[in-house]
């Protein structure tokens, strides 16, 4: 009989990049495998913080989507209401939580008295959708997995979006109270499953983002690509593509941008979308730069291409979050054998993964100069060795087949 799995959380396919991707793919590989599989999401927005068409005119509604595979497996996606700020802030995003969390609730209800599913997964952000798991726990006696994409209680506390000791206590309760009720946690790296270790007690399965190295993988004409892209095939590029938003503090790469504008070969990308653009722009034109370009998020038959143009990929965090966030971005840099240059401190999980595997460059967080030195010495030297170990550990450790199948086995013996 096929497994019947639930997943719930907002950010879904078609989301180009984060946490969207990965539940997208997660799910889809499921159905290919001949599972029946149902989301509960909401209209794709991020990293826009739009609704996209074509469902923006459904945007306040329940809509629903089937998709059937050859396997036998299908994917059927409800896709609920909920509230998406133009300019996301600390209370807006408590609104966006809330709002889903009802809509959601709502059409859970309806699942309830349906075929029964035998997994149901909730996606971290945002933490409380656990609720939902252990609700369909407690009434159809489904096997609940609490999945952390992002430690985002600390998160909000450490980069001051939530203040009150108080607030902050009460919201790490209620996160107890789901761990309680959850058969199984996940998290996406090895520093993330440690912390969530301590306040969880209890054992914490690693589910790691994942590349398609199949996909995304070196070519060799890096100066070919540099002039299809509007280079000179011998600029240096040094690349941030991701999200935009204020917890990275990406305004460290202009300033980095301000120090080589007398290097006229060195250029720097920053491309993508995000509420953070904006500002960014401004500053861009306040420090009069002529060095960097804003692009946007590039379309995704040409992503391989566009990743194996820069000589240099920027994986920019303030201190506080290389615990608590395994950058989505990484996963694709590594498989394509780019050369990161990171911002982790050492004693974080991040900063010992790629030292252990000496598979980028490390730099102290939040550390101008830092940043700026590691930035020559990355263009200065030969950096091969840490390319090749990059590419490795995507293939070894990365792949999605490899990854989601000891998710399978963990459902089987659920």
């Amino acid at each position: 009989m096929k497994k019947r799995v639930l997943l719930i959380g907002y950010n879904f396919y078609p989301e180009p990049t984060g946490i969207g991707k990965y539940s997208g793919e997660m799910i889809k590989w499921l159905a290919e495998k001949g599972y029946d599989c149902t989301v509960i999401t909401t209209y794709p927005y991020y990293p826009y913080w739009k609704v996209q068409e074509p469902y923006y005119k459904n945007r306040f509604g329940y809509t629903t989507e089937q998709t059937n595979f050859p396997s036998g497996g299908s994917i059927k996606l409800y896709r609920c209401p909920m509230y998406v700020p133009a300019e996301p802030s600390g209370v807006k995003r408590i609104l966006l939580d809330f709002s889903f969390l009802v809509s959601s609730f709502f059409k859970l209800i309806q699942l309830l008295p349906a075929k029964k599913y035998d997994f149901v997964v909730t996606v971290v952000p945002s933490f409380q959708f656990g609720i939902l798991g252990a609700l369909y726990k407690k009434f159809r006696g489904a096997k609940f997995m609490y999945h952390i994409q992002d430690m985002q209680i600390e998160a909000a506390r450490d980069l001051q979006m939530i203040k009150s000791e108080k607030v902050i206590n009460a919201l790490l309760g209620f996160e107890k109270y789901i761990f309680d009720k959850a058969d199984y946690v996940s998290s996406i790296s090895e520093g993330m499953v440690a912390r969530i270790q301590e306040k969880a007690k209890k054992d914490i399965f690693l589910l790691p983002n994942w590349a398609d190295v199949n996909l995304f993988h070196p070519l060799e004409d890096k100066a070919a690509i540099k002039v299809d892209f509007g280079f000179a095939p011998t600029d240096k590029i040094v690349l941030y593509s991701g999200a935009i938003g204020e917890k990275q503090g990406l305004e460290a790469i202009l300033y980095a941008a301000k120090e080589f504008q007398q290097q006229p070969t060195v250029k720097f990308i920053i491309c993508g979308s995000g509420p953070y653009k904006e500002k960014l722009q401004n500053l861009a034109n306040e420090l009069k730069l002529t060095n960097l370009t804003f692009l946007p998020l590039q379309p995704f038959e040409k992503f391989n291409q566009f990743l194996n143009l820069a000589d240099i990929h920027l994986v920019i965090q303030k201190a506080t979050a290389s615990d608590l966030v395994m950058p989505s971005k990484l996963t694709t840099i590594l498989s394509v054998g780019g050369l990161a240059l990171i911002t982790a401190n050492p004693g974080s999980g991040l900063h010992s993964l790629v030292q252990k595997y000496n598979m980028g460059v490390l730099v102290a967080a939040e550390n101008q100069q830092a940043l700026n030195e590691g930035l020559r010495t990355a263009l200065a030297q030969d950096t091969s060795e840490q390319r090749e170990n990059a590419r490795a550990y995507a293939e070894r450790y990365l792949s999605i087949d490899k990854i989601m199948e000891s998710f399978e086995d963990l459902m089987r013996q659920a």
